[in-house]
């Protein structure tokens, strides 16, 4: 049996729809994410479950510095950094929790942009994952959904434990109820 499955036959609208779909909600949710990181105590964002887990404010920072740099990796079809980058995650840490906040409302939007930019050709341009992927570009934008989801989820299950509240993500929480 094979290792690598055999992709689908798309057309390239496919690739543009899936595009358009994924950005469609993309603002939707980073208003949630942000929300998530904004409810991190500023006194308590050294806070971790377990020696081996990321901070809050290194997870939080994790989140936001990935959403942007995900869809910047699509736009330019490639996850590998450039030779003349020195923007690096640790680099651009901020120091406050506000600050994550707004970077990733200051820097999202941007990247987004260069994705929606993007052409039909663009989007079905097989790109590199770090040797373990070589899918269409498009594919990309449901692994970045994804992976946000999955971060923002680790994260939100912090707040309680530092003595913060959780907001409502997709429904309710216990401290936030569902407004209908």
């Amino acid at each position: 049996m094979s290792a690598t499955a055999t992709l689908p036959q798309v057309s390239e609208d496919f690739g543009s729809t899936t595009r358009d779909f994924a950005m469609s909600i993309c603002e939707r949710e980073a208003q949630t994410t942000r929300r998530v990181i904004t409810a991190i105590p500023e006194d308590k964002k050294s806070w971790k479950p377990d020696p081996k887990a990321k901070s809050a404010d290194d997870l939080a920072w994790h989140i936001a510095f990935n959403d942007v740099n995900m869809l910047e990796s699509i736009a330019r079809l490639s996850f590998m950094p450039l030779a003349e980058e020195t923007d690096t995650e640790q680099t651009l840490h901020p120091k406050s929790i506000a600050e994550i906040v707004k970077w990733h409302e200051e820097n999202l939007p941007k990247a987004m942009a260069k994705v929606l930019a993007m052409t039909a050709k663009q989007l079905q341009t097989p790109v590199d994952f770090f040797g373990a992927f070589n899918l269409p570009a498009y594919m990309y934008l449901e692994f970045w959904k994804v992976h946000m989801i999955h971060h923002r989820g680790w994260l939100a299950s912090y707040l309680r434990p530092m003595g913060s509240k959780c907001p409502s993500i997709y429904g309710g929480s216990a401290d936030e109820p569902w407004q209908g």
